[in-house]
């Protein structure tokens, strides 16, 4: 557990300490002062649980950046499943600008630029989840869930497991529920007239393409990146993975086949692969040997 109380230094150090304390204790933030006064008290406590990481906080009025540059600067991948206790934040993710209010939760995620607005004091409790933990599945972001429905197991969960030891029998399992009950509460319907399968056909089509990308293939079906990853919510793998484990079987079975003469490295890079190294390692991940082994 680690706990930052933010009002036990000067009142001239507390807002800076505070910028320290949230990138440490979260992701890159940018606070922003809102108000005139002089001090800025808040308290941030943290504590893990398997997979999760928990955290409590109480702060002032301010704003809150998670944009590009910030982006740029995070380690791993991870959603952010932000309960509101007191006073409200208006959250931005990209066209979508909502009020979360006490009693409901909004999903952000790290690998994306978002945007708090507090224009009081406030409460909350947040939940660190890793993507992988919720298995490819994608959650709405910046969509306010309501304290019904399936939105109430996620409450309910997030004030129980606050209070469950890091090493408590069963803590795992306990995680794993809090996932897929996130991935229940906040999943998108798929639109109408695009499939998962109808986007894999077109992936299967363009393994060399460099335009093989979220923003290419939103591009080609008219819809958004939210979208596109909701496609694959449930599956057994996100949209990247999917690109990438699709990659790694054509090459393999380029590799294999006694009439492909260009080298490894070409056609690694013919197939979106520009590192031989992270190529190498990736194949051996998934085959169980090195490219070169492949080969008849």
């Amino acid at each position: 557990m680690a706990v930052w109380d933010i009002a036990e230094l000067p009142a001239r150090e507390q807002f800076g300490y505070w910028r320290e304390v949230i990138c440490e204790a979260f992701v890159p933030l940018t606070p922003h002062r809102t108000t005139d006064l002089r001090g800025f008290a808040a308290t941030v406590e943290t504590k893990p649980l398997a997979a999760l990481n928990r955290a409590r906080i109480a702060a002032q009025a301010q704003r809150t950046d998670h944009g590009p540059r910030e982006v740029a600067r995070t380690a791993g991948e991870y959603f952010f499943v932000n309960l509101q206790l007191a006073g409200r934040c208006v959250t931005t993710v990209g066209d979508r600008t909502s009020v979360v209010r006490p009693g409901e939760f909004v999903v952000v995620d790290t690998t994306e630029p978002y945007f708090f607005r507090f224009d009081r004091a406030w409460r909350m409790v947040s939940f660190r989840v890793p993507h992988d933990a919720l298995g490819g599945r994608r959650p709405e972001l910046g969509r306010p869930v309501a304290a019904t429905g399936a939105g109430a197991a996620v409450t309910a969960l997030m004030s129980a497991l606050w209070t469950v030891d890091a090493d408590a029998p069963g803590a795992v399992a306990l995680a794993d529920s809090f996932a897929a009950a996130v991935a229940g509460a906040t999943a998108a319907p798929a639109p109408d007239g695009v499939s998962r399968d109808a986007v894999l056909a077109y992936v299967d089509r363009h393994l060399g393409d460099r335009d093989l990308t979220v923003h290419g293939v939103c591009r080609r079906f008219a819809i958004s990146p939210r979208t596109l990853h909701n496609l694959f919510a449930g599956a057994d793998e996100s949209f990247a993975a999917a690109v990438r484990g699709r990659r790694l079987e054509r090459c393999a079975s380029l590799l294999a086949d006694p009439a492909t003469t260009a080298t490894v490295t070409a056609v690694a890079a013919a197939h979106g692969f520009d590192d031989p190294t992270s190529f190498s390692r990736a194949f051996r991940r998934r085959f169980g040997v090195s490219p070169r082994e492949m080969r008849p």
